[in-house]
């Protein structure tokens, strides 16, 4: 019998393990090792995409001063000159107004040696001149007075002769009036006489007298009439006087205020001189003192850009640079225009600087290691000419310090760092690309710790 029944197995005769295909159907112990594997795996994926994500967004850059007058600068000379000695040399240490080279004339204008004096001497000659015109003007001013003083006496004077020879015609006027009465009386009497003595009542002896009563009386009219004429002859001179001495002095003064107009406008353009003699002597004694280029704030000498001895410069030609010794560092770094509406002031940022190893998880800023804190101190309102926007940062307080070698200059790749999110968020971000999630500081709380 061939014993099928169903309680047989197949193995007991068999064995399958001979056949190739049906060792592919078996599953073994290694495919096992590989499914717990990529289970293992698959769910480990599934933990991971939900463990936080800080989002961030980088930008390179590099270390500045702070406060602009302590970043690099150079030095310029103010004035054309020759070079004739470096007092300096470079990565020397200066202080402000020490020397750090001097230069030569090599103006036509200003080689005299002596230009100082001799324009010092100018103006002693025009304040001279100055003080003459202001002495003639207090001379002029003083004749002025008296000749209006002497004016108003001398009017004074003419028209009292005015009104004496006003009276004086007045009473002439009287005499010859009562000279005429007296004529006529005479006449009358000298007329009855005659009849008189043609009557015989009166003798020759008296007509005679009667007579010579009406020619005294002829003369005495006659002579009061020329009283009267002279008189009325000198009120015409007195008054014609008058307006003389009005006249003359009224010349005179106009002549002294024409002087003293004339010594004033002098002076003003005297003073005019003496202002610009003035002002070429001080731009001459400023001009002497750049002949030694100092140095502007302490620092130290990092380049000389103008060298040799007897090299002739251009007025502001830059001579040297300098580093000034005490400054503040921050870091400027460049942000694409799509993260600057996420940039606030305040936020938080970590360095990774040149010269400095790191191992940076950017999602993870508490592990990572060898990078540096620092917080947004400003915000640039425009692009630079690489059509990024400069954020300026400076080193977080609430962090450890920025290592101490660091210089001006030196590479900072800066991490910003926003929101925290799950992984899974930030991967279907980054495959969309979308910005950042937007957050806000709680700036209150930051400016009651400050």
């Amino acid at each position: 019998m061939l014993k099928v029944s169903r309680k047989a197995k197949i193995e007991k005769d068999f064995k399958l393990s001979r056949y190739a295909s049906y060792r592919m159907t078996v599953v073994g112990s290694q495919a096992k090792r590989q499914v717990n594997i990529l289970y293992g795996i698959g769910i480990f994926f599934l933990l991971f995409i939900f463990l936080p994500w800080t989002q961030n967004t980088r930008g390179r850059g590099r270390l500045i001063a702070l406060e602009p007058e302590k970043r690099p600068q150079t030095i310029h000379s103010i004035i054309a000159g020759r070079i004739e000695n470096w007092f300096v040399s470079e990565g020397d240490f200066v202080r402000k107004g020490d020397t750090i080279l001097f230069l030569s004339e090599i103006v036509d204008q200003f080689m005299d040696p002596q230009l100082l004096d001799r324009t010092q001497k100018q103006i002693d000659a025009k304040g001279f001149s100055v003080t003459a015109y202001n002495q003639k003007i207090i001379a002029l001013q003083r004749q002025i007075e008296a000749l209006t003083i002497e004016q108003r006496y001398r009017l004074e004077q003419a028209r009292n002769r005015v009104i004496q020879a006003e009276l004086k015609v007045k009473s002439d006027s009287i005499s010859f009036e009562a000279a005429k009465v007296n004529f006529e009386i005479a006449k009358k009497q000298l007329v009855r006489s005659e009849s008189l003595v043609e009557d015989g009542l009166q003798s020759l002896t008296q007509l005679e007298n009667r007579k010579n009563t009406f020619q005294r009386e002829q003369v005495q009219i006659i002579a009061a009439e020329n009283d009267l004429l002279s008189s009325v002859n000198g009120l015409l001179n007195a008054k014609i006087e008058l307006n003389s001495v009005q006249v003359d002095f009224d010349n005179r003064l106009a002549k002294a205020e024409s002087d003293l107009f004339t010594a004033k406008s002098s002076m003003f353009e005297t003073e005019i001189d003496l202002t610009k003699l003035e002002n070429q002597y001080s731009n001459f004694k400023v001009r002497a003192g750049n002949y030694y280029v100092v140095a502007p704030q302490d620092g130290y000498i990092t380049q000389a850009i103008q060298v040799g001895i007897g090299e002739t410069i251009e007025r502001g030609a830059k001579i040297a640079s300098i580093l000034p010794s005490k400054y503040q560092l921050a870091a400027e770094i460049f942000i694409d225009p799509i993260d600057l509406p996420l940039i606030q002031i305040g936020n938080k940022v970590r360095f990774i600087f040149d010269g400095w190893p790191a191992i940076v998880f950017s999602g993870w800023p508490q592990v990572s290691n060898g990078t540096f804190g620092g917080k947004v101190h400003a915000v640039d309102n425009f692009t630079s000419p690489n059509n990024k926007y400069r954020v300026l940062v400076v080193p977080d307080p609430d962090e450890k310090p920025w290592p101490e070698p660091l210089r001006i200059g030196t590479g900072a790749n800066g991490i910003l760092l926003f929101n925290d999110v799950p992984i899974w968020y930030e991967i279907w971000r980054q495959l969309n690309g979308f910005p950042p999630d937007f957050y806000e500081l709680d700036f209150g709380a930051i400016y009651k710790k400050k």
